[in-house]
């Protein structure tokens, strides 16, 4: 919990004319008496309670890394066939949807809009996802409607233009974060937008395309999700992730100072 108060009393300037009258509109003595003893009533009794949380997005680019690694893998032909989401969409689901999207929802608590926007549109495609291949096991959808590299699926391919529209955007909103970050969406926006072709076409190249840039997405989310965690743990930069203040990627450089009494609250720690 942290205490604020206002600095300084409240003082409105006071006009004269040309003979030392007070100028119309200006208060008068009395006037600024009750002001003041107004501002310095509700300056006593005002608080501002801070609840502090870890930073949302190492969870969500964890899960985000976790889907997108092992369906990228899956797209670019590394391994598996036509039934392989079935086998995947338990993890898929739970990782990349479920954890990432509530990761969205403490972004939105934190006032990260970029992060609410990322996780929150990417959780809610990968539940999707997870629940379509769901249905496909349990037989309650037709596998033949599920997507399949090198079959045309425009209804899919038109998941995956929103998809693609929405992350170019957050992209660009990103650039004024840090360049790792930036890197992270540019290659999923560009990975979605060939797949969106592929699986609008009916043509396997495209999709193999969009499953290597996947994972490279993948291994960037990693890299991105793992400096912010080891911040987090030492308190200072210990992986450079390409922001603008130089001072910000030397290692070992601490950036920020936590917002908090050095001797901490009684019964109350930070970390587990």
């Amino acid at each position: 919990m942290t205490e604020s108060r206002g600095q300084g009393a409240y003082n409105r300037p006071t006009g004269t004319g040309a003979r030392g009258h007070e100028t119309a509109g200006t208060p008068t003595g009395g006037e600024m008496e009750t002001e003041q003893r107004e501002f310095s009533f509700w300056q006593d009794r005002s608080r501002v309670f801070l609840q502090p949380i870890a930073a949302p997005s190492i969870l969500g680019l964890f899960g985000l890394a976790t889907a997108t690694l092992m369906v990228g893998a899956w797209m670019a032909r590394w391994y598996g066939g036509a039934l392989s989401p079935v086998i995947l969409f338990p993890f898929v689901l739970t990782a990349g949807g479920l954890a990432q999207f509530l990761a969205g929802m403490w972004s939105y608590r934190a006032r990260d809009g970029l992060a609410t926007a990322v996780h929150g549109i990417w959780g809610a495609f990968w539940l999707a996802f997870g629940l379509m291949f769901m249905m496909v096991a349990a037989g309650a959808f037709p596998i033949v409607l599920a997507p399949r590299i090198g079959v045309a699926n425009t209804p899919f391919a038109f998941w995956l233009i929103a998809l693609c529209v929405i992350t170019g955007l957050c992209a660009m909103a990103a650039t004024a974060e840090s360049m790792g970050l930036s890197l992270v969406l540019v290659l999923l926006a560009v990975g979605t937008g060939f797949a969106a072709a592929g699986f609008f076409a009916g043509a396997s190249w495209p999709v193999i395309i969009a499953g290597w840039l996947f994972v490279a997405s993948a291994a960037a989310s990693l890299y991105v999700a793992g400096a912010m965690m080891l911040e987090g743990s030492f308190g200072r930069t210990m992986l450079p992730l390409g922001k603008y203040r130089a001072a910000a990627n030397i290692p070992g450089r601490r950036i920020t100072r936590p917002l908090e009494y050095k001797y901490g609250q009684p019964g109350v720690k930070i970390g587990q």
